[in-house]
């Protein structure tokens, strides 16, 4: 696995960093809209301006067409040639020629030889002489016959609308410019604030892989999604610190419980070699060992398993079944040892709706339970067992005993394998019976918990009923 590294330089990091990689695709999306918005106020204002100037000329050669009408070439003649003087430096042109091409008053001193467009719109250049800056100038004027033969061209000097075409786009090119540059400088200081929270989680990261299981992520309290990976990844942490002591603790418990059977079953095995003995107390023997190994087996395929049950690989025989009629038979099963123990089992219960599960598990469970609970009561002691269902969703299996109880200090290590509330451990078992009700509680979705039942303990098996589809 690729780690950072840190004495890479940091330009290298942006560079390689998702963060960068994602800036700078926003940046393109976010600068492509900047040129469409561009465009359209673009198309906007100078597209505009050349529509007003267009619509300008057209309303002039309208007007001047019908006093051309009413007055004849001498009234058109008059009043181009006043709007000529009023304003001699104005942008408009004016051009009036009779049949034969020759110019009669106008500020051009000659007919286009241009070839108009399908609506009489020509493009022209103005020289130098006719403009006030000595520059030539870019012009549109718009051709028009009038009865008699005369021409007239009415036009403007577009050099303005140029101008202001030029300026619309360097201002929106600075716009655009500053935009990426702007956006660009975002994304490099967010990117590096991101990248530093990533090497402190990558530096965590191999502190712990170091073999330092006390780090943990660092947090800013922010809430924002780095946080709650951080999070997680300690919960995760924490989680695999308590399974690695309770690997810890099964692998000691394992040497410690172990050790005994496997030293009688030592032992027995070299008195069986023993030459002086007949052959009824060799066998006797053997018959020993038999059984120690009978024992070790037992404690080992229990541990299996338990791992099987937890690793949720037993589903497949799960069933629709009648949890009244499992207690019914657990409690049948058990009332004869009650019996000869002088205890005496109370078994209250409604029906309850069926649950999905592995009867044989489950079985196991409450066979587990309330063997305890007649193991640790005493004499003549009571065991009380309730099936309830309290809502519709819910069922709630209660036993409880009049042993001694657990103190609450170690009603959680109960469930721990190879636990023993007996350190002596001179009771029969090998400390696998809760553990092995929890890892079946767990594959059922079972929340199991442990009260003081005053006497004794209490224990509730809170089933979730669910929905059938």
């Amino acid at each position: 696995m690729q780690f950072l590294n840190p004495e890479e330089p940091l330009y290298m990091k942006l560079l390689r960093s998702t963060t960068i990689k994602l800036a700078v695709l926003y940046l393109l999306l976010f600068t492509s809209s900047v040129l469409v918005l561009s465009g359209f106020l673009y198309w906007a204002t100078a597209g505009y301006m050349e529509r007003q100037a267009r619509a300008t000329i057209e309303a002039e050669i309208q007007g001047l067409s019908e006093r051309y009408e009413h007055t004849g070439l001498a009234g058109l003649s008059l009043l181009i040639n006043q709007r000529l003087k009023r304003n001699p430096t104005s942008a408009s042109i004016y051009l009036l020629v009779d049949p034969n091409g020759k110019r009669v008053i106008g500020n051009l001193d000659r007919w286009p030889q241009v070839d108009p467009d399908s609506q009489g719109w020509v493009e022209l250049r103005l020289s130098s002489d006719k403009v006030l800056d000595d520059k030539s100038h870019p012009a549109r004027a718009q051709l028009f016959t009038l009865r008699g033969g005369f021409g007239l061209l009415v036009g403007r000097d577009m050099q303005y609308l140029r101008n202001m075409e030029l300026l619309i786009l360097e201002a929106l090119g600075w716009g655009v410019l500053l935009t990426t540059l702007l956006g660009l400088a975002g994304g490099l200081w967010i990117g590096r604030r991101f990248l530093r929270r990533v090497e402190l989680l990558d530096k965590t990261a191999q502190e712990i892989m170091a073999g330092d299981m006390a780090q943990r992520m660092p947090l800013r309290g922010s809430d924002d999604e780095l946080d709650s990976l951080a999070r997680t990844l300690n919960q995760m942490l924490d989680r695999i610190t308590q399974l690695m002591n309770g690997v810890k603790q099964v692998s000691d418990n394992i040497a410690h419980d172990m050790r005994t059977p496997l030293s009688r079953l030592r032992q027995t095995l070299e008195t069986a070699q023993d030459s002086r003995l007949d052959q009824p107390e060799q066998q006797l023997r053997v018959e020993q060992a038999v059984q120690e190994a009978d024992q070790l087996l037992g404690t080992f395929n229990a541990l299996l398993r338990i791992g099987n049950i937890e690793a949720r690989r037993q589903r497949q025989a799960f069933e629709t079944l009648s949890l009244n009629q499992l207690v019914d038979d657990v409690v049948e099963l058990y009332e004869p040892i009650a019996e000869d123990r002088q205890q005496q089992i109370h078994y209250q219960h409604n029906q309850v709706s069926p649950i999905q599960g592995d009867r044989n598990m489950l079985f196991q469970v409450l066979a587990n339970l309330l063997d305890n609970a007649l193991k640790y009561s005493p004499e003549q002691g009571q065991i009380n067992i309730s099936l309830q269902q309290p809502a519709l969703n819910c069922i709630e299996l209660s036993i409880r005993d009049s042993g001694p109880g657990i103190p609450d200090e170690l009603r959680d290590k109960v469930f721990q394998r190879f636990y023993r509330l007996e350190e002596s451990r001179t009771t029969p078992g090998n400390g696998l019976g809760l553990s092995l009700v929890r890892a079946v509680c767990d594959l059922h979705d079972i929340e199991i918990q442990l009260h003081n039942g005053n006497p004794g303990t209490e224990v509730k098996l809170m089933v979730t009923v669910k929905a059938e589809n």
